[in-house]
């Protein structure tokens, strides 16, 4: 049962690490990013390239800066002129970027899936109540942790975090004080996607990098955000360990409907708290 509860935990730390950016980029820029699964897979894809020549601690930084660079440069051609179009504008330019995303690691990579071991340090197994457990599985858990805790203190406590709070409410009375709005929204884009490319490449060990695999934790994803509310950080937290759980214990014990269970969840809280989707970071 420990085992199941922990496996739970490390899918949920994962799915958070995903899901922040698309909780960023809504409260800033009310854009619904069906692109980030994207982002994702790219950053699995560097880090595994990097990986090979420098080591996986390496692939780790290198995707997380080459992810955010990418984020600069969507938020300047892509996501500040969508900021003023119709809810389905963004979806059609957002998914189709995707498409090109996908396309872009089969001409670059491949069609064939790609595994990448964890680094020597976190290959192990630690004993937990007298049983074994991945070492690497524990470490991403602890990285979820301390993202989410740094991410809280930096939005609760530094000068930049009070101002995202601040655009993230009223954009308008924000740049009327004199802050640099446009300036401050590539920066927390830039958080996000990186953001993305770290989760691509610390899930490589654990999932197998393909083309596809951004589509398919995109959808977990958004699950996690309308549980949790689609501008709500500390939501977004408590909704992916909550999702993480129902996943693998789906997976253990009713493995028919594991893949129904979080769509379940949705539904319930939709019906019985539908402002959820107004949650506050």
């Amino acid at each position: 049962m420990l085992t199941h509860v922990l496996n739970g935990f490390a899918y949920g730390g994962l799915l958070f690490l995903v899901t922040v950016g698309l909780v960023f980029l809504f409260g800033l820029r009310r854009i619904v990013n069906f692109a980030h699964g994207g982002l994702f897979m790219i950053g699995a894809y560097v880090g595994y390239s990097v990986t090979q020549a420098a080591g996986f601690w390496a692939g780790v930084v290198c995707s997380t800066l080459v992810l955010a660079a990418v984020g600069i440069l969507l938020d300047r051609i892509v996501f500040r002129p969508l900021a003023e179009e119709d809810p389905i504008a963004t979806v059609l330019v957002t998914f189709g970027l995707l498409i090109v995303l996908e396309d872009v690691a089969r001409t670059v990579w491949g069609k064939g899936m790609l595994a990448l071991e964890p680094p020597a340090g976190l290959a192990g197994v630690m004993s937990i109540a007298d049983s074994a457990y991945p070492t690497y599985r524990l470490a991403l858990v602890a990285l979820a942790l301390a993202v989410a805790g740094t991410l809280s203190l930096w939005l609760r406590f530094s000068r930049t975090g009070l101002y995202v709070r601040a655009l993230s409410a009223d954009p308008l009375t924000t740049g009327m004080q004199g802050v640099n709005t446009e300036r401050l929204s590539a920066t927390v884009v830039a958080i996000g996607t990186g953001l993305a490319g770290l989760s691509g490449t610390v899930a490589a060990p654990l999932l197998t990098i393909s083309p596809n695999m951004g589509s398919s934790i995109l959808v977990q994803s958004f699950i996690v955000v309308v549980v949790g509310g689609l501008s709500s950080f500390s939501g977004a937290f408590i909704a992916a360990m909550v999702v993480g759980q129902l996943h693998n214990f789906g997976l253990v014990y009713v493995p028919w409907a594991a893949s129904m269970l979080p769509f379940l969840l949705m539904i319930i809280v939709l019906i019985a708290r539908p402002n959820t989707l107004s949650g506050a970071s």
